[in-house]
């Protein structure tokens, strides 16, 4: 048998927070699917975060309903008990035991979804779903909606509204709470301690996706259940692509390798990106551009306090960049215009910072009530400037070119300000040049 990974009182109080945003709704929220990866080979399966985040069910072919203050409450919708499958397949908690552990007021077999929703949905005013998410539920809850105007007969009512799930749940899930922080600290410690493992296995010759592995078992043997997203091991020119996959190339003396690779630990991920050269020792413009991301990704770090517009620290961001460009010379003319024409964008085309928690691009709008959203305790973001020289770009002198880095550190913001929960990854230039290529 398995245990719930989130204590049920903790999981309850989540399930209040949200009543109190949906009074007279039920919510929906289904499992993800289960994808097939190539012929009869599935993908390993991770729970969508919004049904673990309140019912903290892992399996698939699940549902979790809640209707504030209804009798029942809280409903799960599961797999049933099968000892032919559990042989092949693994445990499966079943109704009765799903109740029992995970504090559901009723569970279901998944497969009684459709009958016994159109009752559960009988009393509430409206629904909380998020719609094209999951194209194969989607049509299963509008034939429960059809069944249930059906046997509303001709009342004159139609069908409950449909309200998307996305900003409500997010808002919930976009403020941290004490039982959530010690394991975005763990995930960020773990994430930092195979960063630091990956540093000492650098060294021209070794393939990136050497350096991939060495990642996948430092995090593992630390106890993470897996990588929070595909890890980005870009050696070269190859760390001017944003979001570079074929993790395939030997790295090469007098190359930087940019590593952005993170851990999941309980569902919670880390995210971080650390740029340094192969051979551990910087070159000229390697360490000019390199310094030049550092004081800028330091500066931002320094602004965030709670107040602050989250649009603020984008704006600063591209100004600090837009003279660092000017400074190496890659920009010309004032710094006002080439932040309104954005000719930036050729060396720094992404966000500075997103959100971060169960998701690496986790829950919360950036835009509240028509404003961009302030900063507030508890909200946890990165923090990632970075300048991208193409290979191609003969504006720039040679020693440049071809040279991307990027710097990024997750941030949790306090009363006072700012605690960076991945400090563990050396990031100055004399940390990492003494650091490099000293592992086995």
């Amino acid at each position: 048998m398995r245990n719930s990974l989130v204590d049920p009182k903790v999981l309850k109080k989540r399930r209040q927070k949200l009543g109190e945003a949906t009074p007279g709704s039920a919510i929906v929220i289904p499992a993800h699917p289960e994808f097939i990866r190539n012929n009869d080979v599935h993908h390993a399966y991770r729970q969508d975060s919004n049904m673990f985040y309140f019912s903290g069910f892992e399996e698939p072919e699940s549902v979790m309903v809640f209707r504030p203050g209804l009798d029942p409450e809280y409903i799960l919708f599961v797999r049933e008990k099968n000892v032919e499958r559990e042989t092949w397949d693994g445990f499966r908690f079943g109704p009765d035991m799903a109740a029992s552990v995970f504090g559901a007021d009723r569970a279901y077999p998944v497969n009684d979804f459709d009958r016994v929703m159109v009752d559960l949905l009988e009393p509430v005013e409206k629904i909380y779903y998020r719609l094209n998410w999951n194209h194969e539920f989607d049509s299963r809850l509008f034939r429960v909606l059809d069944s249930l105007k059906q046997k509303r007969g001709r009342s004159g009512r139609g069908y409950p509204p449909i309200f998307d799930t996305t900003e409500i749940l997010g808002d919930i899930r976009l403020f941290k709470t004490p039982e959530e922080i010690p394991l975005i600290k763990k995930a960020c410690e773990i994430s930092s301690e195979a960063h630091v493992a990956m540093m000492k296995a650098v060294r021209p010759g070794v393939n990136e996706r050497e350096i991939y592995g060495k990642f996948l078992s430092e995090i593992m043997k630390r106890g993470a259940d897996r990588e929070a997203y595909g890890a980005i091991v870009a050696s070269g020119a190859n760390a001017t692509v944003l979001h570079y996959r074929f993790n395939d190339q030997e790295l090469k003396k007098g190359e930087l390798i940019l590593i952005d690779a993170g851990a999941e630990y309980q569902y919670y991920a880390g995210d971080i990106t650390r740029t340094f050269p192969v051979n551990a020792k910087f070159s000229k413009a390697q360490k000019e551009v390199y310094e030049a991301v550092l004081n800028i990704q330091k500066k931002m770090i320094e602004l965030v306090k709670p107040g602050i517009p989250q649009k603020n620290m984008q704006e600063e961001c591209i100004k600090l960049v837009v003279q660092t460009l000017l400074d190496l010379g890659f920009l010309s003319g004032k710094a006002s215009e080439n932040i309104e024409n954005k000719s930036y964008q050729k060396y720094y085309m992404h966000g500075v910072s997103h959100w971060l928690g169960m998701d690496v691009h986790d829950a919360g709008v950036y835009q509240y009530k028509g404003e961009s959203r302030k900063l507030e305790p508890n909200m946890l973001f990165t923090i990632e400037p970075g300048i991208y020289i193409p290979l191609n770009d003969t504006k720039v002198p040679s020693d440049y070119r071809g040279i991307g880095v990027r710097i990024e550190d997750d941030v949790l913001v306090t009363n006072m300000g700012a605690e960076v929960l991945t400090t563990g990854a050396p990031k100055e230039v004399s940390d990492l040049e003494a650091l490099i290529g000293k592992g086995n």
